[in-house]
């Protein structure tokens, strides 16, 4: 197997790993501060508290943060490496849990995180994600966004009814859906803002679609999280997310995976092994921060 890395992969790989950092810390820092005092507080009384909690608004930088890196990892690298890439999030956060925050990690958590790594380096191993310069024309997003939409539609009427887990699943993959065609949107505004530069963005549809798309997967991660534990659409989120983004890098960026059954059978098993990974730690990692705040 032939894997010597190229500049702009490796830049890809660097700026996925600080999206997912990124990432990890501003959940942290923001669920702590939300959780602190007030949980009976008005939701203005809360706004302005949480205005005034540096930890919340480093949480929001993080976030910014985390934008721009995975928009340099979209421009420097495929989807269909870049999004898989971003499940280490679970890994950073557990390790932010451990060594931030002083929770007690189980043993099953870390051996969870543990196969769950193995599973995403194999996969990309074998499976060897690569694309090219293409820039989709204009009329070839059209099946691309539709079907994503429509899927997302679906999800999320199914998530209407039913028990809280079930429609915490469902409202989580519909969350995973929209933020795989998000990363499609930032993929285009970055090759939009690189071509005809940020002012020249402001008279491209991708920075209007970047907006409107983000608003829809927040909504849907919103509901959830608010409809049901987190311990079953944080997974579904999780996997979802990556699955699609190969789709879409494939059908839409005219991405390449290794072919061969040796190659598409090895990828297969260790993605399985991967979400079986993220399944076990999302259900053994600490399920609240709250027992461990007054330790910070």
């Amino acid at each position: 197997m032939h894997h010597v890395l190229t500049l702009d992969q490796s830049l890809a790989i660097v700026f996925a790993l600080l999206t997912a950092v990124t990432n990890a810390l501003a959940l942290t820092t923001q669920h702590i501060a939300s959780t602190r005092k007030l949980e009976h507080a008005s939701t203005w009384r809360l706004v302005l508290f949480l205005f005034r909690q540096p930890l919340w608004l480093l949480g929001w930088l993080a976030l910014c943060g985390s934008l721009v890196f995975q928009a340099l990892a979209l421009h420097f690298g495929p989807m269909s490496k870049v999004q898989p890439l971003l499940v280490s999030e679970l890994i950073v956060a557990l390790l932010l849990r451990r060594l931030w925050l002083r929770q007690k990690i189980a043993p099953l958590a870390w051996l969870s995180a543990g196969v769950t790594v193995v599973g995403l380096a194999v996969f990309l191993l074998a499976s060897s994600p690569s694309g090219f310069a293409n820039v989709p024309r204009a009329s070839h997003w059209t099946a691309p966004v539709l079907a994503s939409l429509v899927a997302t539609a679906i999800l999320v009427g199914v998530a209407q009814r039913g028990s809280p887990s079930r429609r915490a699943g469902f409202f989580a993959a519909a969350t995973g859906v929209m933020w795989a065609l998000e990363a499609t949107f930032i993929k285009a505004t970055t090759d939009t803002i690189t071509a005809s530069g940020f002012a020249g963005a402001l008279a491209h549809w991708p920075l209007y679609a970047l907006i409107v798309g983000g608003i829809v997967g927040l909504v849907c991660e919103q509901a959830a999280l608010h409809v049901g534990p987190l311990k079953v659409s944080q997974p579904f989120i999780v996997i979802v997310d990556p699955v699609v983004s190969v789709v879409l890098g494939l059908w839409l960026y005219r991405e390449t995976l290794q072919s061969g059954f040796v190659h598409v059978s090895i990828a297969a098993l260790a993605f399985i092994v991967m979400c079986v990974g993220v399944v076990l730690l999302t259900q053994s990692a600490p399920s609240t921060m709250k027992a461990e705040l007054h330790r910070l």
